[in-house]
């Protein structure tokens, strides 16, 4: 009696682990992270972020020196009205040259007139003609003293765009909606274009990577749904999760997944988006079922 009690158990214990099924994938999650570097060079003014804080699109955070660039722009608009006020001098010139050139065609109709009633001689036609080709010819000699005037400002127009241009990337704008991982300046240190100013990731929607075997790519495919666990005290708990990208090439299962005889077996990775309502953390590891 005794050993059937046994046999009964074993077998009991047996049927238990046959029907204990296993996740199709595991892995850790991951967040696509931006380090956010300064495109200016200078002192930073303030930086108002701190590592954990929720940041909204397109807000102001942190500010560098435009104190420099400021007086820069300052400058160049001055140069700017100083060679304005030199074209305004040869466009004066041409508008009194335009006038001449008025009175004289008008004085060059009632010579014309006179003529036509032999009442002028053709030197007198001659002369005003040659009048109003001298004035003209002034007009275009004057116009030409313009042209330099006008390149110039049009290059100081550039520089001021520049300057403007500068004064922008001085201001440290935060892209997109994310959490703040890291914080690597603070207000006060002279920053670099380039360095480092803080680190982010849309933690709102995370990204399971797993590691599925070659026989089970035809039971998986993109936007499919699939359920996603965590461990959460004695239980697991479930997140929905959509399959948003499947390797075309195969790879060696990554250590920290699998045992040390399956490490050289290939298999596929797949990335799942799954929806975080603020339990799930980078690294955290989780199971994907292909069926609930």
């Amino acid at each position: 009696m005794k050993h059937l009690i046994t046999i009964l158990l074993l077998t009991s214990l047996f049927s238990c682990n046959s029907n204990d099924s296993k996740a199709d994938g595991y892995g850790n999650f991951e967040a696509t992270e931006v380090t956010i570097s300064a495109e200016a060079n200078g002192k930073l003014e303030y930086l108002n972020l701190e590592e954990g804080d929720i940041i909204q699109a397109n807000t102001l955070v942190g500010l560098v020196d435009t104190t420099q660039l400021h007086y820069n722009k300052q400058q160049l608009l001055a140069s700017k009205e100083t060679v304005y006020s030199k074209s305004a001098n040869v466009l004066s010139q041409i508008d009194v040259l335009q006038a001449q050139l008025k009175t004289t065609l008008i004085e060059q109709k009632r010579v014309q007139n006179m003529f036509a009633e032999n009442a002028a001689t053709k030197r007198q036609v001659d002369e005003i003609e040659g009048k109003i080709a001298v004035i003209k010819e002034q007009i275009k000699g004057v116009q030409t003293q313009n042209t330099p005037i006008l390149n110039e400002i049009a290059s100081l127009d550039v520089q001021i765009e520049k300057t403007n241009d500068q004064i922008k990337k001085s201001k440290i704008i935060n892209p997109i909606q994310a959490t703040v991982l890291a914080k690597y300046a603070e207000p006060n240190e002279i920053t670099s274009f380039g360095k480092p100013i803080y680190k982010i990731a849309n933690l709102g929607l995370m990204t399971l990577r797993v590691y599925i075997s070659e026989t089970q790519l035809p039971q998986i495919k993109l936007n499919q749904k699939v359920t996603v666990k965590i461990d959460n005290g004695s239980v697991m708990k479930s997140y929905p999760g959509t399959i948003s990208w499947i390797s075309s090439v195969a790879e060696f299962t990554p250590k920290i997944i699998q045992t040390k005889e399956e490490r050289v077996n290939l298999v596929y990775a797949v990335k799942v988006e799954v929806k975080n309502d603020g339990s799930l953390k980078i690294g955290m590891p989780a199971e994907m079922w292909i069926t609930p």
